[in-house]
């Protein structure tokens, strides 16, 4: 069973458009590609027409992924006045220890923005920030074992 994705309305429309353009306009020029790649003849050393498979592939891949992302969507609005820590928020964490701060987006990566990194709220991470608010110290088990972090700042 795939799992659901959680994406901002923007974030749907904007894959749901690319979607439509791989299935349409994407597939019709790569087919275009192969077909000429074939008219220059012998298809065993001929590297257009294998690259133009090739990226075919890729294509096929992000077509399949965007349809299994948007089959199982839900739709998050974004949650009102960043007191808590939710899905669609960017949210500045320290970590015990140290002295610097790294802000974060919580979400799908596709809903990656300003050069933020993305935090999923299905990691072990992003499921001990949801919910808390500014001043809440989460530990969550990271590989090298249990971390704890402060959340310092809260953007919806």
């Amino acid at each position: 069973m795939a799992r659901v994705q959680h994406l901002s309305p923007e974030a749907y429309e904007r894959l749901r458009a690319e979607f439509e353009d791989l299935t349409t306009r994407g597939r019709i020029e790569i087919a275009r590609k192969i077909e000429s790649a074939r008219e220059l003849g012998d298809l065993s050393e001929n590297g257009d027409y294998h690259a133009a498979k090739e990226e075919q592939g890729k294509m096929e891949g992000r077509i399949r992924h965007l349809e299994s992302m948007i089959e199982n969507a839900t739709i998050v609005e974004a949650a009102g006045d960043g007191s808590v820590v939710t899905t669609g928020s960017v949210v500045t964490i320290r970590y015990d220890g140290e002295d610097e701060t790294e802000s974060y987006l919580i979400g799908s990566i596709e809903e990656r923005r300003d050069g933020l990194p993305v935090i999923s709220p299905g990691s072990p991470l992003g499921a001990a920030l949801l919910g808390g608010a500014v001043g809440d110290r989460v530990t969550y088990e990271a590989p090298s074992g249990g971390l704890e972090v402060e959340i310092t700042e809260i953007e919806s």
